[in-house]
């Protein structure tokens, strides 16, 4: 079925260009290595992080998740960057990535984690701040979304920080390991 509105963004916005390395207040995004997979399997073996992302990952799994946000960024669909240090972009402080994009709607869903090491140095609020800016002026995004478990404060104050305004609590819609969570929903403007 055709559509009566032309898509916002077009074919090519993402995948038309090499994904970039975004500045942020001390922190850098840049694109995934294949060197990064031990950070990778660090963060999907810290407890913390598996109860929200529910998801575990082996070495493999992990080589196989770095190489897939490349074919994403070609698709068009997603993007992931890993957070480093402005100073020290060999080390990884944790990752930031626009897991679903609809360039038609010029919309975004962000997701973030931040290892264990790094924690309690507002690096994920300084890495959404950066993506969201990218996102808006670099991209051309109209909304940006970010949803968490309404038992994860920590998250929201992560998107409150970044600007990210509380919309709304959406019922029962996640299926944790301990059952179904409802989730928050913040979201930024291009206009915000």
């Amino acid at each position: 079925m055709p559509r009566l509105i032309a898509d916002v963004l077009p074919a090519g916005a993402l995948a038309g260009g090499d994904q970039p390395r975004i500045p942020g207040d001390g922190v850098l995004l840049r694109p995934w290595r294949a060197g990064d997979h031990a950070a990778v399997v660090a963060g999907y073996t810290d407890p913390d992080i598996q109860r929200w992302h529910a998801r575990g990952m082996d070495d493999a799994e992990a080589r196989d998740w770095i190489t897939g946000w490349g074919a994403r960024w070609r698709a068009e669909t997603g993007a992931g960057w890993a957070v480093v240090s402005a100073e020290a972009e060999g080390t990884v402080l944790g990752q930031i990535s626009l897991r679903r994009v609809h360039l038609d709607e010029a919309r975004a869903e962000v997701s973030y984690w931040v290892l264990h090491a790094a924690r309690g140095h507002a690096v994920a609020p300084r890495a959404l701040t950066a993506l969201a800016g990218w996102g808006f002026t670099g991209l051309g995004l109209h909304r940006i979304e970010v949803a968490h478990s309404t038992a994860n404060p920590a998250s929201c104050r992560v998107a409150e920080r970044a600007g990210f305004a509380l919309e709304g609590t959406k019922r029962a819609e996640v299926l944790h390991a301990d059952g179904w969570h409802d989730m928050h929903l913040h979201a930024r403007l291009d206009t915000d």
